[in-house]
């Protein structure tokens, strides 16, 4: 038998999941459960997976969202069968240093970190990816750096390339670009280190926003793979998040 430790968003269709699986199933302490099993939408996997980061364990979403790319669709199948033969998947998140006017905050992303204007100005930022100065000014609404698990999301809608999983390489993608207006973005490894610096923090104020984490008045953030935080998630072996990122970039080609 697989403990499990359920946690749910607080809309109706969450709720009303609750009220269905805690009437089957007792709900375990997160330190003496198997499996942390996360009802709701990609978001609230998002800020469930960092919550719940130190118990080490495997987490299984079941999708009360919109879309939910990082969920598994629910049905009447017994849950602990549909666990037990799901597909584990590893994503390591990255480590975020963002530097304000007045501290600095480390944080961490797993789909993106994205920076983009927080008043009616354009950004003019510094891109230096590794110790190679990229872009000495982009000028436009921002930027954002992506990992495989997060290309589909804000990414992709921002004409950024979709990565494969198993690809260990960032997507690092402008967000309407103005100057250079031809700049499309850049695939880089995920062992370089990035780091974006604001150009004119006075005049032109940026926000960072690390999945669902704002820090406002942004000067620079240094960007780069985690090495020691690694998530696992499973998947339904017929919707593993392999196969649903395949078909996002058989769309893209098209």
């Amino acid at each position: 038998m697989i403990k499990f430790h359920f946690i749910f968003d607080k809309t109706k269709k969450a709720q009303n999941l609750k009220k269905k699986l805690l009437k089957k199933y007792k709900n375990y302490t997160p330190s003496n459960a198997k499996v942390i099993v996360v009802g709701g939408g990609d978001g609230y996997m998002l800020s469930s997976l960092k919550k719940y980061l130190n118990f080490n364990k495997p987490f299984y979403g079941i999708n009360c969202g919109t879309y939910g790319f990082l969920m598994n669709n629910f049905n009447k199948d017994d849950l602990e069968k549909k666990i037990f033969l799901s597909k584990k998947i590893y994503i390591r998140p990255l480590n975020i240093v963002a530097q304000t006017n007045k501290f600095k905050k480390k944080i961490l992303a797993i789909n993106e970190v994205s920076l983009f204007r927080q008043s009616r100005q354009t950004v003019s930022l510094n891109l230096k990816i590794g110790k190679k100065v990229i872009l000495k000014k982009l000028v436009g609404d921002g930027i954002l750096v992506s990992t495989p698990a997060g290309s589909t999301a804000y990414n992709l809608s921002a004409q950024g390339p979709v990565l494969s999983l198993n690809s260990k390489k960032l997507a690092v993608t402008p967000i309407s670009p103005f100057r250079p207006r031809r700049w499309k973005g850049k695939i880089i490894s995920n062992k370089q280190k990035i780091k974006i610096k604001n150009l004119d923090s006075k005049k032109r104020p940026i926000a960072a926003v690390a999945d669902n984490i704002e820090i406002r008045n942004i000067k620079s953030v240094n960007i780069e793979i985690s090495r020691k935080v690694t998530f696992c998630v499973l998947y339904d072996r017929k919707e593993s998040l392999i196969k649903k990122i395949k078909l996002e970039q058989k769309r893209q080609k098209k």
